[in-house]
């Protein structure tokens, strides 16, 4: 489960943003989590309220939020974007298989609230 180590991840970053600009609370925050990611958002929730517990301010009671965002391909031969989950690497337009992810792999920090 890698979840556990990207809840880390993001917690040092939130630490790092909270130092960097005098925060004395980090209320919640956002992540994007793309569709083909292999990031699974209740797993990451589930690290998320477990890791949170054992914090200190500024991250103690901190909320994580995720949107999943779609993944998306693009197709060379006939220059269209589909829905990657729904039609996997052949294109529903020409059939072609010349295509490539375009977006829907990332996992992003959004939005922090603070104070």
């Amino acid at each position: 489960m890698h979840e556990l180590g990207i809840v880390f991840q993001v917690m040092d970053s939130l630490q790092a943003v909270a130092e960097e600009n005098h925060l004395t609370q980090i209320h919640s925050v956002t992540l994007q989590v793309g569709e083909v990611s292999t990031v699974i958002p209740d797993y990451l929730t589930d690290c998320w309220r477990w890791a949170v517990q054992k914090r200190e301010p500024p991250l103690l009671g901190c909320e994580m939020k995720t949107e999943v965002l779609p993944a998306v391909s693009w197709c060379q031969d006939c220059a269209q974007e589909y829905g990657t989950v729904a039609h996997g690497r052949i294109c529903p337009y020409c059939g072609s298989e010349k295509t490539w992810l375009l977006r829907g792999n990332e996992l992003n920090i959004k939005e922090i609230e603070a104070i």
